[in-house]
């Protein structure tokens, strides 16, 4: 195998080229934007052959044609991202460029969608991409794509898209404030001894009983290494846990992996935030079971517990 991975110095990125070197593949080209940022820990334990920054891979690109796989996990993934055009050109038309050119050179490609796609409806079902109403401008650049790409006729060998529900776990330390609430959470029962998690301004739901689908970044590669094995699959799939489980859970999560009392301070949510707020999300991910994927996933607390008493309660190691 001859692999690129693009994000590949970020936090879901960092990850697939971890598992791809405990594969024992280290013929890998990662496409990023490092410059200042500190992604460039996350590749001081890889093996890799050459680091491209992504401005410049585009214009590259037919220098690449031997290579069997590209695993795109590069975008910006602000959900509060106002630029649309940078969006636009940067999450929409560069993944529109890897696609036509896995397509014409028979590459498979592996993409990351996302769960922002869906907005505010409660029907997670990924067996039909139409009618979806994303809430922020990057739900929608990665909605656009997933139209796109449906209506081609010209298809790489092998097409994935993976609609990423909350993603959380280690390499995800340069992420600022787009970090999980666990990284941001520890680090405040650290600073403070307690957690704050917002307030709910929904009927039906109390405050911390908020629900969303937390995935653990392991689960996300070992899903993204089971479709590497399985060439034969197509299509776009959720990628979660298929289990919903509350904020509340989350910060119970973080003290008891720090053997403390929990110690939970409910705050105002930002008023911009509120009416884009998914107050649950759970993958449906019986399309995925389906083509034979049958890997038991980390729930919350055990994904918390080795993420923090194993990374980041080990001075933020590296996976």
């Amino acid at each position: 195998m001859k692999v690129i991975v693009t994000g590949g110095a970020g936090f879901i990125g960092s990850n697939v080229v971890r598992m791809l070197n405990d594969k024992g593949i280290e013929d890998i080209i990662i496409v990023d934007n490092i410059n200042t940022s500190d992604k460039w820990k996350n590749l001081v334990n890889k093996k890799y052959e050459k680091y491209i920054h992504k401005n410049e891979f585009l214009e590259q690109l037919d220098d690449y044609k031997d290579v069997t796989h590209i695993i795109h996990m590069g975008a910006c993934s602000s959900t509060t991202e106002n630029d649309f055009d940078y969006l636009y050109k940067n999450n929409y038309e560069y993944t529109i460029a890897l696609w036509e050119f896995c397509a014409k050179n028979n590459i498979s490609f592996i993409y990351a969608s996302s769960a922002a796609t869906y907005g505010a409806t409660e029907n997670f079902s990924d067996e039909s991409i139409e009618g979806l109403l994303p809430l922020n401008r990057y739900g929608y650049s990665k909605q656009i794509f997933d139209i796109w790409s449906m209506k081609q006729t010209s298809k790489p060998k092998q097409h994935v898209g993976l609609k990423f529900f909350n993603v959380y776990g280690p390499n995800e330390y340069a992420k600022g404030t787009m970090a999980s609430v666990i990284f941001h959470g520890f680090n405040q029962v650290k600073e403070k001894g307690k957690i704050g998690l917002f307030k709910s301004y929904k009927e039906g739901y109390e405050d911390g009983g908020q629900l969303r689908d937390f995935v653990y970044v392991k689960d996300i590669t070992s899903v993204i290494e089971y479709f590497i094995d399985h060439p034969e699959y197509n299509g776009i799939y959720n990628l979660g846990t298929g289990n919903a489980e509350s904020f509340r859970t989350l910060g119970e999560s973080i003290f008891k992996a720090l053997n403390l009392k929990p110690n939970i301070e409910y705050i105002e949510m930002p008023e911009t935030l509120r009416d884009k707020y998914q107050y649950y999300t759970q993958a449906d991910i019986s399309k995925l079971r389906s083509i034979g994927y049958d890997k038991k996933f980390y729930s919350l607390e055990e994904g918390t517990i080795d993420y923090v008493q194993n990374y980041l309660d080990k001075e933020y190691k590296i996976n």
